[in-house]
């Protein structure tokens, strides 16, 4: 399946937006903003003789003081600001120990939660498992390609089909291409091409829709044609430029998409390569397009597994 183009950017966040507010709830569920002269009381005066702990506090990701880390460096996506909530103030009653005790398991609360927090942001969540619908992409496609609906016009087998495959984490692929012989050709009178690609990373259904429902924008001469019953959705692209002239080509492809898999199968004749003969004139239209959708639902249930 040909890659589309890219979708676009997600737009970027309005540089006035507000920013969120803070993620502990202290004095109230919307906080003052960082800075705010009301996130905090004012410090506790000095007790000359003592030292106090709590004078000038620590905020996570606001500026320093001198010896103090300073604020995150810039870039995080919550309206400019680190995305670490700001530790509470101590609780009232003095700087004794069990005052320290509970500042800290504060502290520790805070600081598990933005880094599970960050590690989820960061890592993401488990992705979708690829819906193959029992499909396989065998090393030679074309031991599993019927094309039986076309051996009446072409009766001559091809010899020797081209083949290959591609197996990787992300894409299984495999290829078939034959040519179709009447009787008595010694060159090929038409061509017959399958190909189905397992995508086991990523769903392909919005890009193969965007791309075969709207065949006919990027190339106004072919139509389109949705069908039925084959597969989760598929459509017929077709051109004929042979009527009423002696050259000219006939195609044909029926695109099929099932879950995570796609299948085409794709046929092509061109009038030039014919003789006078009308013998080797090329079938219908029409009658390609039922080959190709009786001759595809064949080779989808020979490729189940």
């Amino acid at each position: 399946m040909s890659t589309p183009p890219k979708p676009p950017q997600e737009p970027e966040q309005p540089s006035g937006a507000p920013a969120p507010p803070s993620a502990y709830p202290y004095p109230n569920p919307q906080s003052p903003g960082p800075g705010s002269a009301a996130s905090y009381p004012p410090p506790a005066a000095p007790v000359p003789g003592q030292q106090n702990f709590y004078a000038t506090p620590t905020l996570i990701g606001q500026p320093g003081q001198p010896g103090q880390p300073g604020q995150p460096a810039a870039g995080y996506p919550y309206g400019g600001q680190g995305p670490y909530p700001q530790v509470p103030p101590p609780p009232s009653g003095g700087g004794g120990g069990a005052g320290r005790a509970v500042l800290w398991v504060a502290v520790g609360a805070v600081v598990a939660s933005a880094a599970w927090a960050a590690g989820v942001f960061l890592i993401g969540g488990k992705g979708a498992e690829a819906d193959l619908r029992g499909y396989t992409a065998p090393a030679n496609l074309c031991s599993s390609t019927d094309y039986s609906s076309f051996e009446t016009e072409y009766p001559d087998n091809d010899g020797s089909p081209t083949h290959n495959a591609l197996k990787d984490p992300a894409l299984d692929e495999s290829y078939c291409s034959v040519n179709l012989k009447k009787t008595g050709s010694s060159y090929a009178d038409a061509y017959l091409s399958t190909q189905v690609d397992l995508h086991r990373k990523s769903d392909p259904g919005p890009e193969f829709t965007a791309m075969w429902k709207n065949y006919e924008e990027r190339y106004p001469d072919y139509d389109v044609e949705t069908v039925e019953d084959i597969g989760e959705e598929a459509y017929l692209v077709s051109e004929d430029t042979t009527s009423g002239s002696t050259s000219g080509s006939l195609y044909a492809t029926l695109a099929v998409r099932d879950g995570w898999t796609t299948y085409t199968m794709s046929y092509s004749a061109y009038l030039s390569s014919y003789d006078d003969d009308d013998d080797k004139d090329p079938p219908s239209l029409d009658d390609v397009k039922d080959w190709l959708k009786t001759d595809s639902k064949a080779t989808l249930d020979q490729l189940k597994d």
